[in-house]
This record gives structure tokens, C-alpha cells and sequence, in this order.
């Protein structure tokens, strides 16, 4: 006679799609920022990455980028570990667009997204065509075509964002990772920006970005990490993660939160606090 014996329990495996990080502890020197983190990047979805600051966010994308090496744990890209890619190979597959940019003084648009196309080209190769069409495409989804000729230094803050955009565009990946790329930048240039990422999830991008705005990740998001103290704390559609509940767990902020009048999204009212009543 045998008896039935329940099979032993697993963690949760991470959904199968081309980039998710497994069991990941990231440290900066002495210091940890996160510990057995993992979360399924939606493959052709608009992934933000939500929470308060110095919860981990740019460092997560710097770790799915293979920027930060993980103490312990993994990011798998297309089922490989990452990092045995080599750099170029994980250039051709994944763009990443960080906080802060500088460009050479005096380079014109057209020269500096030419430069997204490092990982397509040998050496001392001259641009191919296919070099030409992809810069000229990068240029036109963003909306920036017209301003080939112009230098960087001479454009808006709206502007010169998008030119970074359309440099990352040039690399051609189907992943595309942006940390923060609306900061700075005043509403309607972050809705251009946002607008723009929009329009690449919908020609068959899936793109990931740190947003500190939540309307409008709420608005734009087809998925939600949130995170704080270095874990993720939800994931899911803006609808599953940002209620009222969430943002206080979260961001230690007490909100309502109602649709939004023109899409149905979630909108976070923050409380009143000037009169000392939380919301209820």
C-alpha cells in the first residue's frame, strides 16, 4: 500500500517572457538595495516601475540592463543569463536610456542618434544603408526629423529628450529600458515623451520605465512594478496596483483614488493633509 504524498512546494516561477530577473540581490558595495527580487518584464507591454525614492527603482533597470551585476540571482534575456552575452550582443537586443545624458559640444541631432547604431556596425565601417534607415526612422517616431540639422545645445529640454529617445530608437531592440525620462521635463513635454513610448509599444516594442508621476503611469501603463525597500510589493495592470490601499503600503500617502474622467484610469487624489483629516 502507498500513500499519496503532496508534492513539495516551489516559489512561484517567473512568467516565461524575453526579460525577468530571478531571485536577485543587488548591493552597491557594503550596501543592499534589494534582496531575492524577481519580476517578468510583459513581452510588447509598457512596463513602469513605481515606488518612493531610493526604493530600488533605477537599480532594478541598471540590473535588467547589465549595468549592475546581481550578488546573488539572475536576469534571464531570451532565456540566456545576460551577462553571457557579451555587450554587444545584449546592445542589439536591448537599449537602455539612463537618467542623465551628455553630448559632445556642438554634435547635431542627426550625428548623435547616428550613434545608436554602435552595435550594428564593425569597424571601420562606414554607415550602411541599413544604418541610414534606421536613424531615419528613429527620427521620425519621434517626432524629430526636422530637427537633423539642428545642434543639441540649441534645442528645449522636450526636444533634446526626444533626440535621446530617437538615439536609443536607432539601436533597433525590441527592449527598450528608460529611467526616468520624463523628469525635468514640464506636463506637456512629458506627455509628448510618454506619447512617443506609446506609439513604440504599438508597433511591437516592449518598453520598461522608471515614472515618478503616477496619473500618468497610471494613464499609460499596461503594467505596474511597484516597489519599496527593495521588493516588489504588487505587480499587475494600474487598475490591480494603484488603489488607495496600495499608495499608502507604497508611498505612506493617504489618497483617494477615482477614475480618471477621460480613459477610466485610476487618478490619485492625495489627501488634504493642510486639515489634519485623513481620507477615509
Amino acid at each position: 500500500m502507498t500513500l499519496d504524498r503532496p508534492a513539495p512546494t516551489r516559489p512561484p516561477a517567473v512568467p516565461a517572457t524575453r526579460l525577468a530577473a530571478e531571485g536577485l540581490t543587488l548591493r552597491y558595495d557594503d550596501r543592499t538595495v534589494a534582496e531575492d527580487l524577481s519580476v517578468a518584464v510583459p513581452d510588447d507591454r509598457f512596463t513602469v516601475i513605481l515606488g518612493p525614492n531610493a526604493c530600488g527603482k533605477s537599480t532594478l533597470l541598471r540590473a535588467l540592463a547589465g549595468l549592475l551585476a546581481p550578488a546573488q540571482g539572475r536576469v534571464l534575456l531570451d532565456g540566456a543569463p545576460l551577462l553571457s552575452l557579451s555587450a554587444k550582443e545584449r546592445a542589439r537586443r536591448l537599449a537602455l536610456l539612463p537618467q542623465t545624458m551628455s553630448a559632445p559640444e556642438g554634435i547635431t541631432v542627426q550625428e548623435l542618434v547616428q550613434r545608436g547604431r554602435f552595435a550594428h556596425q564593425r569597424v571601420l565601417r562606414r554607415h550602411s544603408e541599413s544604418d541610414r534607415r534606421a536613424v531615419a526612422d528613429a527620427l521620425e517616431e519621434t517626432q524629430v526629423a526636422d530637427l537633423a540639422n539642428r545642434r543639441i545645445d540649441e534645442l528645449s529640454g522636450g526636444q533634446r529628450q526626444r533626440v535621446w529617445i530617437a538615439m536609443t530608437l536607432a539601436q533597433d531592440t525590441p527592449l527598450v529600458l528608460l529611467d526616468e525620462p520624463t523628469t525635468f521635463l514640464d506636463l506637456p513635454h512629458q506627455i509628448e515623451v510618454l506619447n512617443v513610448l506609446h506609439r513604440l509599444v504599438a508597433r511591437g516594442r516592449t518598453v520598461v520605465a522608471v515614472l515618478h508621476d503616477l496619473n500618468l503611469a497610471a494613464r499609460y501603463a499596461d503594467h505596474v512594478v511597484a516597489l519599496r525597500d527593495g521588493a516588489v510589493v504588487a505587480t499587475g495592470s494600474p487598475r490591480d496596483t494603484i488603489t488607495a490601499p496600495l499608495m499608502r503600503e507604497v508611498f505612506a500617502l493617504d489618497a483617494t483614488v477615482l477614475p480618471d474622467p477621460l480613459t477610466g484610469a485610476p487618478m490619485v487624489v492625495p489627501a488634504d493633509t493642510r486639515s489634519g483629516v485623513p481620507v477615509s
